[in-house]
């Protein structure tokens, strides 16, 4: 249960906040780091790795799309989400002083979230983006480069002998985004504890349907937790099926939802059979503990990054 044995794929480079997620999810896991989000799908995929965490959104950057996507071009399932609050710092080499930096480079989240706080700063830098926070401190230390900052974790300071200038940068406190982790086979859903479900739904007639399926939850006081629509009007998704075998389908919109039901329970079965009878394509993408960690960010634990 607490993934000593677990080997789990996460997308970027040690000391990446993903990194963090995964030993969160699963403590003392083996944590296996893939350049790709797709990378770490495989990975489990193909038997490298028996779990993957990966993020889905953000409180302040919203829903990464492209691992919805993946969801639906994959067969893993979602067994379990974790919350992580994200804690920024704004690294360089030791013995460079801000006035020094003429750069700072890190994901392009991570430099939306800390926006307003790099200019309280007084800093007179351009602002490059580049694939992963981590993966921005290590360039810095590998490329020896004294006039650029990176944004990243403390840990990732750790790892690549950086030090830091400037703690706490993000602009809002409450930066926190969600992981799922991600396995080959779903778990058997319970009633025991809080459980969340996640489906996506399209049909081929276009978005009347919306209004019906979301009234097959209301009626049955299941409450949703997140509604996303992606629109694919002009190119077909490759859904994958049961024997793992693709297929390309057109619809105007897919919607993915996530609802605080666990399939174990009779009114989650019900809402579903009822909302089956309204779209063209259904399919559960897991039914999974929630999360019920509690965080503020004075309690400290997002300094462990």
């Amino acid at each position: 249960m607490h993934g000593s044995q677990l080997r789990v794929a996460y997308q970027g480079v040690p000391g990446a906040y993903s990194e963090a997620a995964a030993g969160k999810a699963y403590p003392n896991c083996e944590a296996i780091p893939c350049d790709q989000f797709e990378v770490a799908f495989q990975a489990v995929e193909l038997w490298i790795a028996d779990r993957a965490v990966l993020p889905v959104e953000n409180s302040l950057g919203g829903s990464i799309h492209r691992n919805y996507d993946l969801l639906l071009r994959h067969r893993l399932h979602i067994v379990g989400e974790v919350q992580l609050p994200v804690h920024h710092c704004l690294l360089a080499l030791p013995g460079v002083r801000k006035e020094y930096l003429t750069r700072v480079i890190s994901h392009p989240q991570a430099l939306s979230q800390c926006e307003h706080t790099l200019t309280k700063l007084g800093l007179n830098v351009t602002r490059e983006a580049v694939d992963d926070t981590a993966g921005a401190a290590e360039y810095i230390a590998n490329n020896n480069l004294r006039d650029t900052a990176a944004i990243a974790s403390a840990r990732a300071a750790e790892l690549y002998g950086l030090q830091i200038l400037a703690d706490g940068i993000q602009d809002d406190s409450g930066n926190v985004t969600r992981f799922v982790m991600l396995a080959r086979d779903p778990i058997i859903p319970r009633t025991d504890r809080p459980f969340k479900t996640s489906i996506v739904f399209a049909h081929d007639k276009g978005t009347s349907v919306l209004f019906k399926v979301l009234s097959a939850f209301a009626f049955r006081n299941i409450s949703l937790t997140k509604i996303e629509s992606r629109p694919h009007r002009n190119r077909p998704i490759r859904l994958v099926d049961d024997a793992n075998v693709g297929t390309a389908k057109h619809f105007e919109y897919l919607f993915y939802v996530d609802f605080e039901a666990s399939m174990a329970e009779v009114r989650a079965q019900n809402a579903l059979a009822e909302v089956q009878e309204f779209t063209s394509f259904l399919r559960v993408l897991g039914s999974y503990p929630m999360d019920m960690t509690p965080w503020s960010p004075s309690r400290g634990d997002e300094h462990s990054l």
